[in-house]
Parts: C-alpha cells; sequence; structure tokens
C-alpha cells in the first residue's frame, strides 16, 4: 500500500525530531511523517560521563514515542530504498512512501564488523566503547579496575566519525581518575589513532597537548586499529610511517576503549542520494541535495565537512526549515550554514575544554573568555545544562 506526505523525514533521532518539530512551530498546517525504526531515542553525548562514572546511563534514554513532536506521523519501519525520480521511500519490509519533500537524516552507522575479532569481544575481555548504550557502564567497571602495570589503550579511527573529541574524553577522564587514586605514572595511558593531530585547531591543540603531558599519555599516531584478540588482550594495528611504509604492529591492553569506523548508513551508500565518498551529496551551504532540489538532508549522514556534532545539527535545522519553506513557497534560498560545530572536550572531573569552530577550522565561541582554558563551568555546562536543553527545547524545538 503506498502512503503519500508533504513532508518526508528519514530518522527519528537529534536532527529529525528537532527539524519536524521546528517545520511544525512555523507552520502547523504541515503533513509531516517520520521512517524511524528505533523504539528508544538516546542522548548520547552523555555516555562519556557515563564510561566515567559520573551520569546515569537510564537517564540517557526515552522512549521514541515520548519525544515525536505531537502532529507528526510515526511510521516504524527501516528506509531501505530511495526513488527519487518518483519522490519515493521504500522500507525494508516492502512500504512505498512518496512526498513532495524529503528530509534525509539517518544518522551515522557504527561499523563494528571492520574491526577484525571486535565484535565477538566486545563487552568482555577489557574491550569496551562509549559509543554504545550497552557498553558504556563496562567502561567504568574497567576503569575501576585498572591496577599498577596495566596498559589502558584508547583508540580513533581514520573515518569521520561522530563526536570527534570522544575518542580522547574518557581517555582523559581515565588518567584523571588513576591520577586521584595514586596510579599516575603507574599504570600506562596510551591514545592509538589513525590520525596525525591530537586535534585539527591548533588553539585547542596546544591545551590538550598540555594535558597529555601533564597526565602522562602516550601517544601513538597513524596506528589503525585493525584487529582485536580479546582473550590473549592483543590490540593489532596498521601504521603507516613518514615515508608511507604500512606495517602491523600488535600492543598489549587490560584495557581498552574502542571507537569504531564509521560512515553514512548502507542504504544511503548505496542510494541515488549519495556522493562518491558514500554521503548524502548536500549543498554545504543550503542543506539542499545538489541533484534532487526536493531533497535536504542534515546531520551526520551528509557530505557537509564539518564536526559531527549535535551543535552541528543545531545550527543546521534552523537553516534547512528556512530553506525548506523558501522552495515550497517559490522563493530563493538565503539561509546559510556556516559550518559550526561544537566539541565540549572533557579532559578530567570537572574540567572542560569548549572547543567550537566553522568551516575553515577556526574559532567561533559563545562566551566572552577564552574557551580553550579547562573550566568547570564548562563541565557544568555539559553535565547539567546541554541534557535538560536536548530533552526539553532542542527536541521541542525551541533552541
Amino acid at each position: 500500500m503506498q502512503q503519500h506526505h508533504q513532508i518526508l523525514i528519514i530518522g527519528g533521532g537529534n536532527a529529525g525530531i528537532s527539524t519536524a518539530a521546528q517545520l511544525l512551530r512555523k507552520r502547523p498546517g504541515l503533513d509531516i511523517a517520520i521512517i524511524e525504526p528505533s523504539e528508544k531515542h538516546y542522548y548520547q553525548p552523555a555516555w562519556t560521563l557515563v564510561g566515567a562514572g559520573t551520569f546515569d546511563i537510564h537517564d540517557t534514554v526515552r522512549s521514541e514515542a515520548s519525544v515525536l513532536p505531537k502532529g507528526v506521523k510515526w511510521i516504524k519501519e527501516a528506509a531501505a530504498q530511495f526513488e527519487p525520480d518518483q519522490n519515493m521511500v521504500i522500507t525494508a519490509n516492502g512500504g512505498e512512501y512518496t512526498y513532495d519533500y524529503l528530509i534525509v537524516a539517518p544518522g551515522i552507522q557504527l561499523n563494528w564488523h571492520l574491526v577484525k575479532g571486535l565484535p565477538e569481544t566486545l563487552g568482555k575481555n577489557g574491550v569496551t566503547s562509549n559509543y554504545s548504550f550497552e557498553l558504556a557502564p563496562y567502561t567504568f567497571e574497567l576503569l575501576k579496575d585498572l591496577k599498577a602495570g596495566d596498559t589502558a589503550l584508547f583508540t580513533s579511527p581514520g573515518t569521520p566519525v561522530k563526536c570527534g573529541g570522544a575518542p580522547q574524553k574518557i581517555m582523559y577522564l581515565t588518567a584523571d581518575y588513576l591520577r586521584k587514586h595514586g596510579l599516575q605514572g603507574k599504570t600506562k595511558v596510551e591514545f592509538v589513532t589513525a590520525g596525525s593531530v591530537i586535534f585539527g585547531i591548533k588553539k585547542y591543540a596546544d591545551e590538550l597537548m598540555k594535558k597529555v603531558n601533564e597526565y602522562g599519555i602516550g601517544l601513538n599516531f597513524k596506528h589503525d586499529l585493525v584487529e582485536i584478540d580479546g582473550p590473549a588482550k592483543i590490540a593489532t594495528f596498521k601504521v603507516v610511517d613518514p615515508q608511507g611504509v604500512t606495517t602491523l604492529i600488535s600492543k598489549h591492553f587490560d584495557m581498552i576503549h574502542v571507537v569504531p569506523p564509521q560512515s553514512a548508513p548502507d542504504f544511503i551508500r548505496k542510494s541515488p542520494l549519495a556522493n562518491e565518498a558514500g554521503w548524502v551529496d548536500v549543498n554545504k551551504s543550503t542543506l539542499q541535495h545538489n541533484r534532487y532540489p526536493r531533497i535536504f538532508g542534515i546531520g551526520d549522514a551528509t557530505s557537509t565537512p564539518n564536526a559531527k556534532t549535535g551543535a552541528a545539527v543545531r545550527k543546521q535545522a534552523p537553516v534547512l526549515v528556512k530553506n525548506l519553506l523558501s522552495f515550497i513557497d517559490g522563493e530563493p534560498l538565503h539561509a546559510v550554514y556556516t559550518g559550526y560545530g561544537s566539541c565540549p572536550l572533557v579532559v578530567g572531573y570537572g574540567k572542560l575544554i569548549l572547543a567550537e569552530f566553522g568551516y575553515e577550522n577556526e574559532p567561533m565561541e559563545t562566551f566572552p573568555f577564552d574557551q580553550s582554558k579547562p573550566r568547570w563551568t564548562m563541565w557544568a555546562l555539559k553535565k547539567y545544562v546541554l541534557p535538560w536543553l536536548y530533552w526539553n527545547k532542542i527536541l521541542k524545538g525551541t533552541a
């Protein structure tokens, strides 16, 4: 059976829901449907704090039904195929849904399977990840069990990831926990990253390096995790030297926090909406699709070259809403997204660097002080203010 909606949204996460809510606030009469299979909705930014034992995992989840805007139809199915020339989306169980306008906001896909041995050992053998609701509490169990002579590894892949600072945040919190418990210098902490720098913006990178040195953290650049042997507690990395020569290096761990390789969802990558790299091919300023004008994209699955964060979505949503309504009205698209992203870099318990920046990697700071300096007030913002803002304002389209 075919159904038609004026506006169809793929994805009921932060991007899809906040955009739907803002559209309805602007024009209450719109016919909007969201295709989203999940029963639960998560506030993922708090999982770092869960992994550090300072946030309750149960406060990061609510039912999907409870956060959907009133007046939006929930199609509880998984999108599987796009037919943009027919203005149609086909779901995994064969449902066909047509639209006047489409908003694509499915989020990012975690590819655990691309690290050999990882799916089999997650959640045991000292292998954890704060990128999972189920695993974040296990991170804190491992952290508490660390002792003198142990090694804790923290990885970061070579792909774009959601919340680019998350691979490091739990590392700093672990190092601070060890310091508070008299284990600094006795327990080894290492950052093993496929990247070539600690952070892409010098102002914040300089401050992070101070923390690295203060905690005595070992840095390993150009190290991409390719295999884990959980029972043997061995992690294998593909390493590229300055001459471009690739070798495999194995490291022992007692605890390893893994950030999986990430990509746009498979049904996006294989669709006509994707660019060559597999992301939804949108104009980075207007968020309109580059080939299909009736389609807009928002959030982590798009081709916009910004940090994939909730803060980016918060700035993208009003731009998309204004431009989609202008397009519906036959007017030019004037709203512009400047690439804003924010990375609240937790560098210890009660300490946070609030990195904010745009497309050109220039700082775009909100507060009238140097946000590269670790502050308790910014920690309070992350722990207390932002979760409240998310559930009560952002998802309701008022922030």
